[in-house]
């Protein structure tokens, strides 16, 4: 993929051309074969600034650009039974939820009991904090057991936690990565991962190893595309230097559930910037 902006055009023909390795009936493949349309997630973190003046308002405009699930982070201070109706309304999914540590550890049957009236099934904790990442190998172990109290609880209730990466997790402590030290201390059928692989590449690491090396617990990513300028900056998907296909091939063959657009700044409209996403992300994975 090329490391400057890419036209739709462009972008389909690149996918079209891997189509066969990835098994996706893209445009130019042969004898495609009928397949279960991929839905394409956003995490509404994207459009945060939106919400704020517009909560639902803004849902409605992400809906009619063509997103068929969201991952929410926070609720525009709605109820699940609010929120249940618009999403309904609007026809989208809930992928997921990002609900901060301190919610977990605060109220944690709240959160059981607001995600099920959505019926979301993936709780997301979205960072560790610091005072558990300060606290060296300790502070880490502690922050596991943490993880798999709120985990035991979370599939009870027929829910699955997961934990999302940034790029301070690939840091050493001992000589292992913090990440590493994390996942010993968390049981995998009670701590799934949602991989950031932006933040993978930021820690780097290559995300597609990334994804074979955790493949029995990752089950989410966030989709998000690195610009080929000094700093790396946010990009929308399609755009950048990420290597899509390769991703889709191996998340694929690993069972990935979902797969999420992010975008944690934009540059311009964060709309346009959205809508490229989707464009470049629908074409990725439907053709």
């Amino acid at each position: 993929m090329k490391a400057n902006n890419i036209s739709r055009r462009d972008f389909g023909k690149h996918m079209a051309a891997a189509g066969a390795a990835l098994g996706l009936g893209l445009t130019g493949c042969s004898a495609p074969q009928a397949k279960k349309e991929t839905l394409v997630g956003i995490q509404l973190y994207t459009v945060r600034e939106l919400t704020k003046e517009d909560f639902a308002g803004t849902l409605r405009k992400v809906a009619g650009i063509g997103y068929n699930a969201f991952e929410f982070a926070g609720y525009g201070g709605m109820t699940a039974k609010e929120v249940k109706a618009l999403i309904d309304e609007l026809g989208v999914v809930c992928a997921g939820t990002h609900t901060g540590f301190g919610a977990l550890e605060g109220d944690l049957q709240k959160t059981i009991e607001y995600n099920l009236e959505l019926g979301n099934k993936q709780i997301v904790c979205p960072s560790m904090p610091r005072k558990f990442r300060d606290g060296g190998v300790d502070g880490i172990k502690a922050f596991g057991e943490q993880m798999n109290t709120f985990g035991q609880a979370i599939n009870k209730a027929g829910m699955q936690l997961a934990y999302h990466n940034h790029a301070f997790e690939f840091e050493t402590v001992v000589g292992k990565y913090l990440y590493d030290i994390m996942l010993e201390n968390t049981q995998p059928d009670l701590v799934k991962l949602e991989a950031d692989l932006f933040w993978v590449k930021k820690g780097g690491l290559d995300p597609v190893e990334y994804m074979k090396t955790y493949k029995d617990r990752c089950t989410m990513l966030h989709m998000k595309d690195m610009a080929a300028d000094e700093k790396g900056s946010f990009a929308p998907v399609g755009t950048g230097i990420m290597d899509f296909p390769a991703i889709v091939k191996i998340a694929r063959e690993i069972g990935v559930e979902w797969f999420i657009v992010e975008q944690d700044r934009c540059e311009g409209s964060v709309l346009e910037a959205i809508t490229t996403s989707f464009n470049n992300m629908n074409t990725l994975l439907n053709g």
